[in-house]
């Protein structure tokens, strides 16, 4: 399939949501606005079908960028029109997954609280629970704000956004069993020796003699995630030079979504995107063998993220 469908009906159909702009094995990208989706036959046959919906909307900065991204109050209004639609599509167990940045006062070096009331809007509008809070690090971003950190020196980088995991119930579908991460050194030891110092601990927690001496597989991961993302290449940045796109300005670590897509669906569930960018969600599901739908109005945006599934397309 090529950048674009040859049949301009088709093309229109595509723009409203009505057909994709191209499909895979397990999921469809739709070229147009997540309002347009929702208003068309492919947005009603899935709601109440989505187990997961996962997504970095464009974060509250205080100057416009070009994937369109909101300011100040105008910000938390517009998030917040997206929560009773987003949960409408969710399954009774389903959940949202929102990314957001942090924001700065303009030409101050304040911390805005915008991320912070945009999110207990978006809880309040559709009646959600915060099941619990993540911080994703980024130990290579460059140091910002700018002029606070590198020319007055006054401020330390911010290297972290939040992710909200919320739900309309108090038990969404989770499992960290499948997000399980690799034993340290010290605790491989201890299972090889199956001794362990047992006892009452200074904060009063009584532990005994056996309760860490289990080989669970792995470690239960915290709620402190770190991701980098400094590849200079990869099939989607070459696909997009190689046919003259324009790459995404804000791309998130696909281990990420990967984490998300492990910990809270099963193989075959339905995840979506509604802000899907250069569909990093999409690529994750794909490669998880979960179906997926992703969302995005900007032309440029959809076609390059034809790169991530060259090998998967179908006509």
């Amino acid at each position: 399939m090529g950048l674009a469908a040859n049949n301009p009906t088709e093309s229109e159909a595509a723009r409203h949501g009505h057909s994709p702009a191209y499909r895979t094995r397990l999921g469809a990208m739709y070229e147009t606005t997540f309002e347009d989706f929702l208003a068309s036959r492919s947005g009603t046959v899935r709601l109440g079908k989505t187990q997961l919906i996962f997504t970095s909307p464009p974060f509250p900065l205080n100057r416009k960028k070009r994937y369109g991204n909101k300011v100040g109050e105008e910000y938390v209004d517009w998030l917040a029109s997206f929560a009773e639609p987003l949960t409408d599509l969710l399954t009774e167990d389903g959940s949202i997954v929102l990314e957001l940045g942090n924001a700065w006062e303009p030409g101050r070096p304040v911390m805005s609280t915008l991320a912070l009331r945009a999110l207990l809007r978006f809880l309040e509008s559709a009646d959600l629970n915060l099941c619990q809070q993540f911080v994703c690090h980024n130990p290579a971003k460059l140091p910002t704000p700018a002029q606070w950190v590198n020319v007055e020196r006054i401020r330390v980088k911010d290297s972290f956004t939040h992710l909200w995991w919320m739900s309309p119930t108090d038990r969404p579908k989770a499992s960290n069993r499948e997000v399980l991460t690799q034993y340290s050194d010290s605790m491989k030891s201890l299972l090889k020796s199956k001794t362990y110092n047992g006892g009452t601990r200074p904060s009063q927690h009584k532990i005994g003699d056996t309760s860490f001496l289990s080989d669970n597989g792995g470690a239960i991961p915290p709620n402190v995630l770190t991701f980098s993302n400094t590849l200079s290449t990869d099939p989607y940045r070459e696909y997009c030079r190689a046919n003259a796109l324009s790459l995404h300005p804000a791309r998130m670590p696909p281990g990420l979504a990967e984490f998300f897509i492990n910990f809270l669906t099963d193989p075959g569930d339905l995840v979506l995107d509604p802000f899907a960018g250069s569909n990093t969600t999409g690529a994750a599901a794909e490669e998880l063998d979960r179906r997926w739908v992703a969302i995005e109005p900007t032309a440029d945006y959809v076609a390059g993220s034809h790169g991530r599934f060259r090998s998967v397309m179908t006509s």
